[in-house]
């Protein structure tokens, strides 16, 4: 066995959908927690000794702590059974959105967190990651494949399908690169709302000087966290007599009842990728993901090395 995916029993649905569309055979960990918080965990190569020399790891890092800590066990581990190639595939990257000190005193996680996977990993294969300081994802994972995937395209080829000529939105000024990656896949007439963000859940939102009574409008962002930013633009926009507003989005990380204040507001459907596990989730990543990890085996031999090693025919 030279290259295997490796996942945890919560995120066997999309793994297994990569794990398919990659050619890659799949194997759960297994995790035990004890009364104390800490964790065991247990890898299935075990039995036989076997390990792969090139291994894929799927965790997308929402609620992010244990799952951090999982990842330094399990690459450590992985590195002295002799792996020789280890590549994290984190759908959703935490600890991105802390990429400066706002307030003198604060710790800059982008960068800190950026680098402990640096130190674990050869490559790091993530979508939508919150870059808004910074141009690219090398300069907060140190690597030479940090790749970065969107979401964007794949949510724009559903909304295509759902609603007839929508107007897409961003919810503020920072979510304008989504909307423009899906008018270049759609066509659609896309533009920003304004906020004025007051702390987590005081947020104020403008809509942009665009006519919008009538339209079919679809807010688009890379994630949904309190949903308070995406109910208040849906709140404006039926109020300035918009037919309908839906939300796409990438990650619906949706924390306490963040869904529920976006359906109070008068949203309609909900769509999300797969990179969160989510009942909202209406797209799956695996073939983007797929696309990532062939091109990156290629691009470093890693099937040819493998196929040509003694005595492999």
């Amino acid at each position: 066995m030279t290259r295997a995916l490796l996942h945890f029993p919560d995120e066997m649905a999309p793994a297994r959908r990569l794990a398919e569309a990659a050619g890659l055979p799949p194997h759960a960990v297994e995790r035990h927690r004890f009364p104390d918080e800490e964790l065991k965990l247990r890898l299935p190569f075990a039995e036989t000794g076997a390990f792969p020399e090139t291994l894929v790891l799927y965790r997308s890092l929402d609620r992010p702590n244990d799952k951090l800590v999982e990842l330094l066990l399990l690459a450590r581990h992985a590195r002295q059974q002799g792996v020789t190639r280890l590549v994290l595939v984190a759908p959703y990257l935490a600890y991105m959105r802390q990429d400066i000190a706002f307030h003198p005193g604060e710790i800059v996680s982008q960068t800190i967190v950026g680098g402990f996977l640096a130190e674990l990993f050869d490559a790091v294969i993530t979508v939508d990651p919150h870059l808004h300081r910074i141009a690219s994802l090398d300069q907060a994972i140190p690597l030479k494949h940090a790749i970065a995937l969107s979401g964007a395209p794949r949510l724009a080829e559903l909304i295509a399908e759902k609603r007839h000529d929508p107007l897409l939105l961003g919810p503020d000024e920072e979510a304008l690169q989504w909307v423009q990656q899906a008018a270049e896949v759609t066509g659609f007439d896309v533009g920003t709302c304004r906020k004025t963000r007051n702390g987590d859940r005081n947020v104020r939102v403008e809509l942009p000087d665009i006519e919008v009574a009538g339209r079919q409008v679809v807010l688009m962002d890379d994630v949904a966290s309190s949903g308070h930013t995406v109910a208040r633009a849906a709140e404006a926009l039926l109020d300035a007599g918009a037919a309908s507003v839906d939300v796409a989005i990438t990650h619906a990380l949706f924390a306490g009842d963040a869904l529920a204040v976006i359906q109070a507001a008068g949203v309609g459907e909900v769509w999300s990728t797969d990179c969160i596990a989510h009942d909202s989730n209406a797209i799956a990543m695996a073939p983007v993901l797929a696309e990532a990890l062939a091109g990156l085996s290629e691009r470093e031999g890693w099937a040819r090395q493998a196929s040509r090693r003694p005595g492999k025919r």
